[in-house]
């Protein structure tokens, strides 16, 4: 084993930079999302803008009966025959958020957060793609996410032949398969790191057979992007953090209902409706404008 070699600091003439040299510093992280109030269109249809304060207000009215700390799914908003018009107009105010999700399978669904977090756009899609469904709800997140996540999964791993070569998968599969027999709803979550896991090639072929993709996709942005997929096993995702040069830092299993990151807090959700109920009072003021005008 060599020694570790400790740093020897120079000084004195020459040991310093010329002065003319530009310091050079480690690039900060980029791409942090920050809340901004959206901003009330100048030139929107004056009715265009009505309807869609009317129907925020309508949703805020739902948001100011309902507590998350005691009911966790949230109240939704039915947006099935809103004028375009209107919806264009919602679509600027409510923006888009940090958590995107795509749901597959037989029932397809796309989903964005808005830039207030815990309100999202849920889009339900039929078998062609197209829109069927689409309405505004609450929560930590939209309800039709957790039951796709707890039914379409199974409850134990698959029986599979092990390949020469597999040498720390069996250990793993060994925890998950116990984590998933001891576990109840609302466990906390149980942390499986990879990231510096030995693992031979056959490894990543027996997670990839044992732990299939699912069909809930999620991305969270902040300081570079989470990636959250499902897999075939109930309360079973792989969890991937990525930093602004989409380069991988952290790999994870977690066992648990939905992985934390995506999910939106208590208190998120309080100042959402704070916030919401500012823009409503502004949509309200450039309506009268408007109107005056």
């Amino acid at each position: 084993m060599k020694d570790f070699p400790l740093p020897v600091r120079m000084v004195g003439l020459g040991s310093q930079p010329a002065e003319e040299e530009e310091l050079q510093y480690l690039e900060m992280p980029q791409g942090m999302n920050t809340f901004q109030m959206p901003i009330v269109p100048e030139r929107a249809d004056a009715a265009a803008l009505v309807d869609a304060r009317d129907l925020l207000a309508a949703f805020l009215a739902l948001l100011e009966t309902w507590d998350p700390a005691v009911t966790p799914r949230g109240p939704r908003l039915d947006l099935a025959g809103v004028a375009t018009p209107a919806l264009e107009v919602m679509n600027q105010m409510l923006g888009e958020g940090e958590v995107s999700i795509q749901i597959g399978g037989a029932r397809k669904f796309r989903i964005q957060e808005s830039v207030f977090t815990g309100l999202w756009r849920v889009c339900a899609l039929d078998a062609d793609g197209r829109l069927a469904r689409d309405w505004l709800e609450a929560g930590m997140l939209p309800g039709v996410a957790v039951e796709i996540a707890r039914d379409l999964g199974q409850d134990a791993l698959p029986r599979m032949d092990l390949p020469q070569g597999a040498m720390n998968s069996p250990a793993l599969l060994a925890e998950i398969g116990s984590q998933l027999a001891a576990r109840t709803r609302g466990d906390a979550a149980h942390v499986i790191n990879l990231t510096l896991f030995p693992m031979t090639p056959e490894d990543h072929v027996v997670l990839e057979q044992s732990l299939a993709v699912g069909s809930i996709a999620m991305i969270s942005r902040g300081f570079g992007n989470c990636h959250v997929t499902s897999t075939g096993l109930t309360n079973v995702w792989r969890v991937q953090y990525f930093n602004n040069m989409n380069t991988l830092i952290l790999n994870t299993i977690e066992i648990v209902d939905v992985p934390e990151v995506v999910l939106a807090a208590i208190e998120d959700l309080t100042d959402s409706r704070e916030r919401l109920a500012e823009l409503v009072e502004w949509m309200s003021e450039s309506c009268a404008e408007q109107t005056s005008s």
